[in-house]
C-alpha cells in the first residue's frame, strides 16, 4: 500500500533517512519524540516537501505518478494544517463535494452532527478538539484506501478519542478492509497500544526501532541492575541503557528470557513511552 525506500531529506541541522512500510489491512504507528520526524516523513509521503533522495511507492506506483484519481485514494489529516478559519462545516461540505468523487455526504453531515460540529458556526469558533474533528471526519469522507493521520486526536478528551478509534477500526474492518491501510502518529502511547498493529519508531531523522505492537507490550522490558549485574548479562537481546542512581535501566527485546536466566534480577513490563525514553534519552545498544 505505502513504501518508504531510502528516502532522504537534507534541512541542514536536521536529515530525515526513513525506509518504512504500510502493508494492505494494517493500521500503522509512527513514534516518537517532538522533533524527531514525524510530520517531515508524512510530508514527504503526501508530496508536500521534495524528497533529496530515495522512492515512495503509494498503490505500486512511485508518489511523482500518481493521477488525480490516485490521489482521491488517500485521506490525510496533519497536525499542523487544517481549513481556513472562516470557512464553515457547510462550506466543507461543498468543498468536499467537488474534490472528490466517492464523498459521502449525507454520512459527513450525519457524524458532524454526532460530534457536535455545528454547519453554520465558523471554523474560527471551535475548539481545538472541534477542530480536530473536523479533519479526522473529512480525511475519512471519501473512501480513501490509504488514511495518513498526524496526531488526529490531539485536544480531544478521553470519549472523543475512543469514538473517533472506533470509527478509524470501523473504517479499517469494512467490507474493503484488506484493500484499506492507516499510518498514524499520535504523543498519546494508550491510544497506539490499543489500535495499531505494529510500530515504527523514529529519532533525529532515522527509524531506530520496528516491532509488532504486540510484541513490543508482551515482550520488552526494562530491567533494573547495578553494575556489578549489568556486567553479568546476556548483551544479545539488550536494546538501550540509561544511567541511573542504583545503576542501569535496561531496555530488552526478550524479557521472558531475562526472567528466566536472571530470576533475582528486577525486571519491569515496559511501556510504549517508556521504550520511546529508553531509545531517545539513553545509549542504544
Amino acid at each position: 500500500m505505502l513504501q518508504l525506500t531510502d528516502v532522504k531529506k537534507n534541512y541542514g541541522t536536521f536529515t530525515l533517512d526513513v525506509s518504512m512500510q504500510v502493508p494492505p489491512g494494517r493500521i500503522t504507528g509512527l513514534i516518537g519524540a517532538n522533533g524527531a520526524g514525524k510530520s517531515t516523513t508524512f510530508k514527504a509521503i503526501l508530496d508536500l516537501i521534495a524528497i533529496d533522495a530515495g522512492t515512495i511507492t503509494i498503490f505500486g506506483k512511485p508518489a511523482s505518478a500518481l493521477t488525480v484519481r490516485d490521489k482521491e485514494e488517500i485521506g490525510a489529516a496533519l497536525s499542523d494544517s487544517g481549513f481556513s478559519e472562516y470557512l464553515t462545516v457547510e462550506d466543507v461540505t461543498a468543498i468536499l463535494r467537488n474534490m472528490y468523487h466517492r464523498f459521502g455526504e449525507a454520512e459527513f453531515r450525519e457524524k458532524c452532527r454526532y460530534f457536535g460540529l455545528p454547519e453554520k458556526k465558523k471554523i474560527k469558533e471551535f475548539s481545538t478538539g472541534m477542530r480536530a474533528k473536523l479533519k479526522l471526519l473529512a480525511a475519512m469522507s471519501h473512501d480513501a484506501k490509504l488514511l495518513i493521520l498526524d496526531e488526529p486526536t490531539a485536544g480531544l478528551d478521553v470519549v472523543a478519542r475512543e469514538e473517533m478509534l472506533e470509527m478509524l477500526q470501523d473504517y479499517l474492518a469494512d467490507t474493503r478492509g484488506e484493500e484499506r491501510a492507516v499510518l498514524i502518529s499520535s504523543h498519546i502511547s494508550s491510544d497506539l497500544e490499543k489500535f495499531c498493529d505494529d510500530l515504527y519508531m523514529i529519532d533525529d531523522g532515522k527509524i531506530v526501532l520496528y516491532e509488532e505492537t504486540d510484541v513490543l507490550l508482551d515482550g520488552y522490558g526494562i530491567l533494573k541492575v547495578d553494575e556489578t549485574q549489568y556486567e553479568k548479562l546476556d548483551q544479545t537481546h539488550l536494546l538501550a541503557r540509561r544511567r541511573e542512581s542504583f545503576g542501569y535501566s535496561v531496555l530488552v527485546g526478550e524479557r521472558q528470557y531475562y526472567q528466566d536466566n536472571y530470576p533475582d534480577y528486577v525486571m519491569e513490563k515496559s511501556s510504549i513511552d517508556d521504550v520511546i525514553i529508553m531509545m531517545t534519552k539513553g545509549e542504544r545498544l
